[in-house]
């Protein structure tokens, strides 16, 4: 019987794994001109959608002391920008072609999108 219960809770232990990295959907959130993404345990939103050739300005507010969010990357955008604690740094990008552009912190732990349609 120990063995069984030890299966199932296995089991059910991966598929919440598998679900937890590889299937939750972020919530997209559009951005119209601009948009305010709170740094705090990950970024809120972590989906963003704006419009290719839209200029669109992000607005990070760091709320989190975790070094490891102290600065924001996104690779595609050239983009590599330090984020002091409780201060809100903008960040302008004017998306020229469709697709997703991940953004994550300085670790490469966490992470977010830019959706541009």
């Amino acid at each position: 019987m120990d063995k069984i219960i030890v299966a199932i809770v296995g089991v059910i232990g991966m598929v919440f794994t598998y679900w937890f990295f590889l299937m939750k959907r972020d919530k997209e959130v559009a951005a119209v001109g601009a948009i305010d993404v709170i740094v705090e345990g990950g970024y809120s939103p972590a989906a963003i959608t704006v419009k290719q050739g839209s200029p669109t300005v992000l607005n990070f507010l760091r709320k989190d002391q975790n070094s490891c969010l102290e600065e924001v990357v996104v690779p595609e955008f050239k983009i590599k920008q330090f984020l002091p604690l409780n201060q809100k740094v903008s960040i302008e990008i004017i998306p020229k072609q469709k697709g997703e552009f991940v953004f994550s912190c300085g670790m490469g732990m966490y992470h977010g999108k830019i959706i541009v349609r």
